[in-house]
């Protein structure tokens, strides 16, 4: 940081001309200063002797982390029991546990750490048994269902729904479309159990459409 170049007595003795009365304008004007910087002084220094603003300006400021080492391990902490949880929320249940930071201290120290940036969690899906992947000994036995996406050249999305037969890796059926609810897959399955025969068993993801009632129903 650059020194200034005023010396601790010269500070207080300016400061001292202003609490005498002598006008701003020609307070700045006689030393050479900015308001800006006299009324930075005047917020920091006023009262202080030579000696206290010497100690003052030799002390290293403490960093952020460290004056608000305790908001931060506050709001760390909620945000790790309650990951959706935004400002607002986090900031009452500060007051509910007896907290007395002020709304815009907590909110500098919120933003500070990039809390108020979206936070993904991670969805879990149900738990289910490990399956060896072993490929069938005859067809019909196993279909994969799995979801693909693309986008056309005008930037517009759409997705194939995708069942191929694991055993000679037959693909059975592709259903294109900008929406596929799991309703729409279970018509299309309908339709190649018609043609194919019902088989033993399906294997999937846990792809919203593939863990909605209207599929798990027709499982």
């Amino acid at each position: 940081m650059r020194k200034s170049r005023f010396t601790e007595a010269q500070i207080v003795d300016i400061l001292k001309e202003g609490e005498a009365g002598v006008p701003i304008p020609d307070l700045v004007r006689r030393h050479g200063i900015s308001r800006a910087t006299y009324f930075t002084w005047r917020s920091k220094y006023a009262g202080t002797s030579v000696s206290e603003l010497k100690r003052m300006k030799d002390r290293p400021p403490a960093s952020w982390r460290e004056r608000d080492a305790g908001v931060i391990a506050a709001l760390t902490a909620l945000v790790d029991a309650h990951p959706r949880w935004g400002f607002g929320l986090c900031f009452d249940r500060l007051r509910l546990l007896g907290h007395d930071w002020n709304h815009k201290r907590v909110r500098r120290v919120y933003r500070a750490l990039g809390l108020n940036r979206p936070r993904r969690t991670r969805r879990r899906g149900p738990s289910r048994a490990r399956q060896p992947m072993v490929v069938p000994s005859a067809i019909n036995r196993v279909w994969a269902l799995d979801f693909m996406h693309d986008a056309l050249y005008g930037g517009q999305r759409f997705r194939t729904f995708n069942v191929l037969d694991e055993a000679n890796r037959e693909v059975l059926g592709i259903e294109i479309g900008t929406s596929i609810p799991a309703s729409r897959v279970v018509r299309v399955l309908d339709q190649l159990v018609e043609v194919y025969g019902c088989p033993a068993a399906v294997r999937l993801d846990n792809g919203p459409e593939l863990l909605a009632a209207t599929f798990t129903d027709w499982c």
